[in-house]
């Protein structure tokens, strides 16, 4: 199979997935290696395609999402609460949406999260524990912002509540 075909093949791939396909998984069914596939995905977004990468591997981003209620927050918590923050978003019915930090030199910088529930947040917190794995919060004293999202309004609220009731979101105290 020549490059376009390879394309072409993960495009479909990514389509038919029920879930995240992971680098190393689209290599094994292409008969390449993981880092070829790094390489075709970026030419596939160069080329249009809506593909993300999540902690657990690349999802097509459709428009034809569900409804659902969205909202960010500025949040600060160090290293030792970062999976209950993430398990109070979840266990709420509540999903991570992506994180985003203010750098000094870089300005925002913003990463896709997709975390949905507990399995995914464990997924994120193992590779955070890996050496070499930081969270993006440790450029920032621990102050970053989220993109949360829930299936309604009402429950976006409890979420938030929660998040505050537990110290993590940042108050403006004016």
């Amino acid at each position: 199979m020549n490059a376009a075909e390879r394309r072409t093949k993960i495009t479909q791939l990514l389509m038919q997935a029920s879930g995240p396909l992971s680098a190393t998984a689209l290599a094994a069914q292409c008969g390449v290696s993981r880092q070829i596939i790094v390489g075709d995905v970026a030419l596939l977004r160069a080329g249009g395609l809506s593909v993300l990468a999540t902690p657990r591997g690349y999802v097509l981003e459709t428009a034809c999402t569900p409804a659902h209620a969205e909202q960010r927050v500025v949040c600060r918590h160090g290293d030792d609460r970062l999976q209950e923050e993430l398990y109070t978003v979840v266990d709420l019915g509540g999903a991570l949406i992506d994180v985003t930090v203010e750098h000094a030199v870089y300005g925002q910088i913003c990463a896709p999260l997709h975390i949905f529930s507990r399995y995914d947040a464990d997924i994120f917190c193992e590779k955070i524990r890996n050496p070499g794995g930081r969270p993006l919060c440790d450029l920032t004293g621990g102050i970053h912002l989220h993109t949360l999202r829930a299936p309604d309004q009402t429950t976006l609220d409890r979420v938030i509540q929660a998040l505050r009731d537990k110290g993590f979101l940042l108050h403006d105290d004016k």
